[in-house]
């Protein structure tokens, strides 16, 4: 699972260091390699790889001739990139994933539980700020879904 939010410095090639908590993850499950892709939001999705082939396999099921499959197809699938985790912990963020995200210097991992995210620092945090009345509709809608 990916949890807790861990700030982070990108370098002028992409490179960003994996949190030693998501590394530690990666390990139980005998890997070193993440899925990257681009998000709905100015943001990237980390996947374990056997998340992203779970994803992928439900995602085949789904009608491809729906509009909204095939929106997400190619948001999420066509950007998607294997990242090997290299012996210093680092990833290499291809240059048009840093682009779709904005990521400047200053980084921010966000962990979701069977994904993370990965954001700019400055955007997450205008992402995250919430009015009030953004908080009364959140607190709805996850009362419509039970939680």
């Amino acid at each position: 699972m990916f949890r807790g939010r861990y700030e982070h410095s990108i370098d002028a090639k992409g490179r960003t260091s994996l949190p030693a908590r998501y590394r530690d993850h990666l390990a139980a499950l005998g890997e070193r390699r993440i899925v990257l892709t681009s998000a709905l939001d100015p943001c990237l999705v980390a996947y374990a790889m056997p998340e992203w082939t779970a994803f992928e396999e439900k995602l085949a099921k789904l009608p491809q001739f729906d509009r909204a499959v095939q929106k997400l197809k190619r948001i999420y699938v066509s950007g998607a990139v294997e990242c090997e985790v290299d012996d210093s912990g680092r990833i290499l963020v291809p240059p048009t994933l840093r682009e779709h995200a904005s990521l400047q210097k200053e980084v921010l991992w966000a962990g979701s539980g069977k994904y993370a995210e990965l954001w700019d620092k400055a955007l997450w945090k205008q992402h995250f700020d919430t009015t009030e009345d953004e908080r009364r509709d959140i607190s709805a809608r996850l009362a419509e879904l039970g939680l």
